[in-house]
């Protein structure tokens, strides 16, 4: 099924859109981020030339390779200039709302232009899938970029996003808490079947996933402090690895960041 299929309104006039294809400069997903926190329209607005030069903007947010996701319809209400930088006045059309974050398009764009005429390339927006619920969580973003708060892993978790489970149950390794009220680390090590996936989701039910310290700044807090809490990836492994040798790393990494002395590991 083809994009225009889906929303109508694109048929009527196709020469007054402008596809904006939303992709970071440096993390791709960047755009998504904005999106997902209600930002993504702010995001768009802000433009280092005049990008935005027909009526309206039919915005796509790079989600996976040759995927982009449905970020709207909107009118382009004119911009103001300030620094070199143009600043788009938008506002968000009604057509297709329902599938906004929802929609995820079939597209392989092998040209870098990130704005094009829509009447070009209309005929190649192909239904890949349509969500149940609106889009909250991005896909698995790389072991080196995980970086995320306890209610975002929450979400993860529970939805058992199939991105995210593949890839922490894949690998064995070292992980890294940190408080964010206070800049202490902890450092644990992941094996077994799930691994990561597994691990991870002990911290879950209770926030400290045993370990005493952790245990003891919630207890004395409240439950809602957990909400401090990130998790990041120091190091992977593959499933293969001996076990000794993980917690050997693991030992390494509390030496390095100290985290005995001036964290929340206790051996």
């Amino acid at each position: 099924m083809n994009i225009l299929d889906l929303i109508p309104v694109l048929k009527i006039g196709q020469n007054n859109y402008k596809v904006h294809f939303a992709i970071g400069p440096s993390d791709k997903h960047e755009p998504l981020y904005a999106f997902i926190n209600n930002k993504f329209e702010e995001w768009q607005s802000d433009q280092s030339r005049k990008n935005f030069e027909r009526r309206f903007i039919l915005s796509l947010i790079y989600y996976n390779s040759n995927e982009w996701l449905f970020a709207g319809l909107f009118e382009q209400l004119g911009f103001t200039e300030k620094d070199g930088r143009y600043y788009y006045k938008t506002r968000l059309m009604n057509d297709g709302v329902e599938l906004i974050g929802r929609l995820i398009i079939s597209y392989e764009k092998k040209y870098r232009a990130s704005y094009v005429l829509f009447e070009n390339f209309s005929n190649d927006f192909i239904l890949s899938e349509i969500f149940k619920d609106k889009i909250s969580i991005i896909p698995f973003p790389g072991y080196e970029n995980v970086n995320v708060d306890y209610n975002y892993l929450k979400t993860i978790i529970e939805r058992n996003d199939k991105s995210w489970y593949s890839a922490l149950k894949s690998v064995k390794g070292i992980y890294l808490i940190t408080d964010a009220t206070n800049g202490k680390h902890y450092v644990g090590s992941a094996y077994g079947d799930d691994a990561l996936w597994q691990r991870w989701s002990e911290y879950i039910i209770n926030g400290h996933g045993g370990n005493k310290k952790l245990k003891k700044i919630i207890s004395e807090n409240g439950n809602e402090y957990k909400k401090n809490l990130w998790f990041s990836i120091l190091e992977i492994a593959t499933k293969k690895s001996d076990d000794t040798e993980i917690i050997r790393r693991e030992q390494y990494w509390k030496n390095i960041l100290l985290t005995r002395e001036f964290g929340y590991n206790d051996n």
